[in-house]
């Protein structure tokens, strides 16, 4: 079992997006996946058709309220959902704990789900504790960028809180990026697809995501993109992204 988290602490990246695709595309080349929603705003499960009102997630399993498997929503063939759960706001807000509060994910996960093939963390814009207890619970991070200069300024604020968790833990992040929401008709986009393979060399994954109005109208169907569109350009994208992933096929300077 590999955990991953999905993380970049600026918002309207793709995180999500990402997340919902990238999981369902793996799924459907045959890997068991399960994708945790740590964002309290639970816009994976939303994006996957499941409508939850007061429903218990992760967020009672990270307060040993209930096994991490009692929380497992069946979602499609071969993923499965742990929603967010009602109380993942005030896990953020959490003062005291029986454990320490960094490893309450890490804790929730020991022993369980070791028979799936990766765990994803679709984790929240922010740079709190529920960022924390991600970090701490994997070794592996996979960050969506947007091709515009503001999200340079947000990566570079990431990365240096990925440093400090490395120090504090004496651990090395396996990191890969997703170019997502790629505008080939912009300038700035090129640009920053050229910084990012300067600066990350070997980590920017091959498959770029290119923005599509169809992208956006997915979720609103319960549907990925691989449903909702199965022959579209972006469905291709991910499916390859996919690959990219299982295979580590990595964008180079020349392309």
């Amino acid at each position: 079992m590999k955990v991953i988290a999905i993380i970049n602490q600026k918002g309207g990246v793709g995180k999500t997006t990402t997340s919902v695709n990238l999981c369902h595309a793996l799924a459907e080349a045959g890997k068991k996946v399960t994708a945790i929603d740590l964002d309290p705003q639970g816009h994976l499960a939303v994006s996957l058709g499941v409508r939850l009102q007061q429903q218990g997630g992760i967020d009672e399993a990270m307060l040993k309220e209930k096994n991490i498997r009692q929380q497992i929503i069946a979602v499609r063939n071969n993923l499965q959902l742990i929603p967010s759960g009602p109380k993942l706001k005030e896990i953020e807000q959490l003062t005291e704990s029986r454990s320490p509060r960094g490893l309450l994910l890490k804790n929730a996960l020991q022993g369980n789900l070791n028979d799936q093939d990766f765990v994803f963390i679709d984790c929240p814009p922010s740079a709190g504790l529920l960022i924390a207890n991600a970090l701490i619970a994997t070794d592996e991070i996979l960050i969506p960028m947007t091709s515009d200069f503001l999200a340079l300024q947000g990566l570079s604020h990431l990365m240096g809180t990925v440093k400090r968790f490395e120090k504090s833990l004496q651990k090395k992040y396996k990191a890969l990026l997703v170019m997502s929401r790629y505008a080939p008709t912009r300038r700035i986009s090129s640009q920053v697809l050229s910084s990012l393979l300067a600066y990350f060399p070997g980590q920017v994954l091959a498959t770029i995501i290119r923005e599509a109005a169809v992208l956006a109208e997915c979720p609103s169907f319960g549907k990925t993109i691989l449903e909702y569109s199965p022959k579209s350009r972006s469905a291709s994208d991910f499916r390859s992204l996919a690959n990219d992933f299982l295979e580590g096929r990595v964008m180079h300077e020349s392309k």
